[in-house]
């Protein structure tokens, strides 16, 4: 068997992950893991991660959980271009340097701006407060003007001229207040251009399939009493 990737494009890192390997040839199997479904919490799917967490890898007995990992062992097993995640120390620890920012930062706020403007209340049925919502925003404006002033500044891309790591983590989860309906980039042209710049880099036609499901997220109907009761305690201590 081959390489394995378990995924929902659903989730900001498997749209990272799979994004980085069709756009460099990898080949794999795709087994989706549908997170809406309680997929991840299914007796089969923690045989193969026991975090209950997507994406994981499985490259024949090796498993390999969490997104940068899984990214980082990618670009060192198959030949990628270098501006991924460059050779030269410098501007691969800027990338690095990014990484290790996003995950309590960028992605944090990312998440919470789809469950309490959009999954919340249409998916799960539970209302979120004007106040949880405004303050939810406003953290969210407060990261993407650091995600400028500090990662883009005035570059093509965060780490220079080329796409790298960075900019394909950081896309994917702008992408999901994008999905739920925030105009993230209307009063920012810099990071307009700049996904602009991804989208061209990446290409448009893998940018709009890997989206697809985000972008139609707010047509989710909702969850069943017994979905909900599965998937709660989660999505609570996920959005804390």
């Amino acid at each position: 068997m081959g390489l394995e990737l378990y995924l929902d494009l659903l989730s900001q890192p498997c749209r990272a992950v799979y994004i980085f390997a069709k756009k460099n040839g990898i080949p794999f199997q795709l087994r989706t893991v549908e997170l809406l479904k309680g997929q991840h919490l299914s007796d089969a799917f923690v045989q193969v991660n026991p975090l209950k967490k997507v994406p994981a890898l499985k490259d024949g007995d090796f498993i390999l959980t969490e997104s940068v990992a899984i990214l980082l062992y990618l670009t060192h097993k198959y030949k990628v271009p270098d501006h991924w995640y460059p050779q030269d120390l410098q501007t691969r620890a800027r990338v690095d340097e990014y990484l290790a920012w996003q995950h309590t930062t960028l992605r944090r706020n990312c998440l919470r701006a789809l469950w309490h403007k959009v999954m919340l209340p249409n998916f799960l049925g539970e209302q979120v407060s004007p106040k949880t919502l405004e303050d939810t925003m406003a953290e969210l404006d407060v990261t993407l003007q650091l995600l400028e002033d500090k990662f883009l500044q005035n570059k093509d891309f965060i780490v220079g001229p080329h796409i790298s790591l960075a900019d394909l983590v950081a896309i994917t989860e702008l992408m999901h207040p994008v999905g739920a309906g925030c105009q993230v980039f209307q009063s920012r042209p810099k990071l307009a251009a700049w996904r602009q710049r991804i989208e061209a880099a990446v290409g448009k036609d893998l940018f709009q399939e890997a989206h697809e499901v985000i972008l139609k997220v707010k047509n989710t109907p909702p969850a069943d009493p017994t979905i909900k009761q599965k998937l709660m305690p989660g999505v609570l201590a996920m959005i804390q």
